[in-house]
């Protein structure tokens, strides 16, 4: 159901083609490309990697490459259509786009309409792309698309307007997002290697080996064969478990369990809570303070700190020397570090009062960030509610 005054639409019918990209070929040969060039090159990469205008293109056309692609100029709306399918963007230069993109060619809506109408879309084009060595959409399929459109292009400015608003809240909340996390990481290069000393604090810091600050334990893998090894009460963490907690630094479960049978039969062992556990296998370097006791695979070394460290400070100090880690993998084609490896690792540490002046200080930067996203996914809600609503009539402007 859609207000008398508005209309259904096709994609078609918004504008004057939809008109797929072409490529030069083989386009791999030099004689396509020219770094001087005024003439940008759009690939997916360059999509995935802006916003929603396209301001750069890591490569340029030359003359001979244009003739054989299609010229889009600055202000046009375009849209791929494989690999990354659906996904708008607004043209601020002079491009070529090739077939895995096509060109809204002239809209009769007002394109800042079509462009959140397009948005609003993504999604739902990745269900109907078709699949093949990487997913894509047919033009028809575009073509054929129905939209609810206001008839009154004054109604199209003011929806794409509130929803640009919103746009701009969020690209706000993602710069003010990445300003405190390059802060944080200044600060971590400053504090934990004592270039940067805590009011009250002046003692000498020492060089520690990592087996000095902590008993490293290993872990283990039972028998997948074997059922009972399996969903039991002991949480087991793997390297995805680390890795979706995307920089949270406690982690309090896991996606798989072992039995008790199972950790008996394998080489993973108990390690209590407030311990680090660290991949060292292929993904080396990620670390998570694991809030209750809990196994992990063999592709982790876990820190059980001794009494002298702080764990919170164990775990910022470990999160800086991933760098340090992988070169100790280097000549390996498969990276992992070993026990006496990382045993004999040395780090520059403080006594335990500084150090935990430290992790607090960087744990109060921590939860600045955490409530910033938590805001930014709110919002994100906002506007997913937001485009529901208006770009189907539901809800009017004033």
């Amino acid at each position: 159901m859609i207000p008398d005054d508005w209309e259904e639409r096709t994609l078609q019918n918004c504008a004057r083609g939809i008109v797929r990209g072409a490529s030069p070929r083989p386009i791999d040969d030099p004689k396509w490309f020219d770094d001087r060039s005024p003439v940008g090159w759009l690939r997916i990469s360059d999509v995935t990697s802006a916003g929603r205008f396209l301001t750069t293109t890591t490569q340029r056309l030359s003359e001979a490459g244009i003739r054989h692609s299609r010229k889009v100029p600055a202000g046009s709306l375009v849209m791929s259509i494989c690999a990354t399918v659906g996904r708008p963007i607004e043209t601020r230069i002079d491009v070529c786009i090739h077939d895995g993109f096509v060109l809204f060619d002239k809209p009769d809506v007002e394109q800042d309409f079509l462009y959140h109408v397009l948005t609003d879309l993504e999604p739902r084009w990745t269900k109907k792309g078709q699949t093949g060595s990487q997913m894509n959409l047919n033009t028809g399929l575009i073509k054929g698309t129905k939209i609810a459109v206001p008839k009154d292009g004054v109604e199209q400015s003011a929806i794409a307007t509130t929803l640009s608003d919103v746009d701009a809240l969020l690209a706000a909340q993602d710069a003010l997002i990445a300003k405190k996390r390059a802060i944080k990481q200044g600060a971590m290069q400053e504090l934990l290697t004592g270039k940067r000393r805590l009011s009250g604090f002046d003692g000498e810091w020492e060089v520690k080996r990592l087996d000095q600050l902590a008993e490293i334990r290993s872990g283990g893998t039972p028998s997948t064969s074997r059922p009972d090894f399996w969903d039991g009460d002991i949480l087991w963490v793997t390297p995805t478990d680390v890795s979706a907690l995307d920089g949270r630094k406690f982690l309090e479960t896991t996606k798989r369990k072992i039995t008790e049978l199972g950790l008996k039969a394998s080489s993973a062992e108990i390690i209590p809570a407030s311990s680090v556990v660290m991949t060292t296998r292929a993904t080396i370097g990620e670390c998570a303070i694991n809030v209750v006791p809990l196994s992990t695979n063999q592709g982790f070394k876990n820190f059980v700190p001794r009494s002298s460290v702080d764990v919170g400070f164990l775990f910022y100090l470990l999160t800086t020397q991933k760098q340090g880690f992988i070169g100790m993998c280097a000549g390996s084609t498969f990276l992992e570090i070993g026990k006496a490896q990382l045993a004999g690792y040395e780090v520059f540490i403080p006594e335990k009062g500084e150090q935990l002046a430290i992790a607090e200080v960087l744990s109060d930067m921590d939860a600045e960030l955490t409530a910033l996203e938590i805001q930014r996914a709110k919002t994100t809600q906002l506007k997913q509610g937001m485009m529901q609503a208006l770009l189907t009539g539901r809800i009017r402007l004033v």
